[in-house]
């Protein structure tokens, strides 16, 4: 088998354990009226930044943290928190943060009894390999199956808001970047 036949395939093994009914959790949590920002270390990071972009694309407020003109944190907004293991302490540690000053948490990751999966309002498990071992288990390296699965998930997340929300791809396209 291919190598590309063998990738799909862990791929569309993980994506047929994904439980739609954590996605819809996860929907309600999201809404236009709030503000959203997202979390997450590494390539778990820049997952959770292709999905500002898009939430942006169908009309959010989002900010990703640690960049230099994200605004603070307030009570009443929702974080995107994202961490294969559930264990990245630096990730761990703002999500508590945010919890306490009344943050509604999404919390993305490959165990839903980790202290990050504990944590979330929703919590979307994503049961691709990490860098620990966890999940399906993969040809690929470290928490390469987790990264592309989180990555299809939150962008049908997407999808599932931009229809609730009645935004259409050409609405989506007036938001879309006109400096490239």
């Amino acid at each position: 088998m291919s190598l590309v036949k063998q990738v799909m395939q862990e791929v569309n093994e993980v994506m047929g354990l994904i439980d739609e009914h954590q996605l819809q959790d996860a929907e309600t949590i999201i809404q236009k009226d709030k503000r959203i920002f997202v979390l997450g270390a590494g390539r778990s990071g820049l997952m959770a930044k292709g999905f500002a972009m898009r939430l942006m694309h169908i009309g959010y407020t989002v900010y990703a943290i640690g960049e230099t003109i994200t605004p603070s944190v307030q009570a009443g907004d929702v974080l995107v928190a994202v961490s294969g293991s559930g264990k990245t302490a630096s990730i761990l540690e703002l999500t508590e943060k945010a919890k306490a000053d009344g943050v509604q948490i999404v919390a993305v990751t490959s165990r839903p009894d980790s202290p990050l999966g504990k944590l979330g309002d929703a919590t979307i498990v994503v049961p691709g390999a990490t860098k620990a071992g966890d999940g399906v288990q993969s040809i690929q390296l470290l928490s390469t199956l987790f990264d592309q699965s989180v990555h299809i998930t939150l962008d049908v997340l997407c999808l599932m808001l931009s229809r609730r929300d009645n935004v259409s791809n050409e609405a989506a396209k007036q938001t879309h970047s006109n400096m490239e």
